[in-house]
């Protein structure tokens, strides 16, 4: 069993802006499947904080039908991922740098 309530199950594991490719405003392409394997299916929804804007995020939910748990690990994901990748990627890479200033602070205004 996973972490939730469900089997574990097969996820991208990156879904990160620069890992999704748009086409006229819709997605038309997934790229890098590095980290993709078989576990929590709460690491795909943190595109919902990283990527998403907040006014479809309970659309995209209810797409994807990530229960409580569920969106509250993948939300907890989202947060720790950027909390790692701000000061690592600070100097060095400054459009995932703002990502991550962009990913803590839809959480953190999410949490409030």
């Amino acid at each position: 069993m996973g972490a939730g309530t469900g089997p574990p199950a097969w996820a991208h594991g990156d879904l990160s802006p620069g890992n999704v490719l748009v086409t006229g405003g819709g997605l038309s392409a997934v790229i890098d499947f590095g980290c993709a394997g078989v576990g929590d299916p709460a690491v795909d929804p943190i595109v919902a904080w990283n990527l998403l804007p907040a006014s479809v995020r309970d659309v995209f939910r209810d797409a994807v039908g990530a229960e409580d748990a569920q969106w509250a690990r993948g939300r907890g994901w989202a947060l720790s991922i950027a909390l790692v990748q701000l000061p690592y990627y600070w100097r060095t890479d400054p459009v995932l740098a703002q990502n991550a200033r962009h990913t803590i602070g839809e959480v953190l205004a999410e949490s409030a």
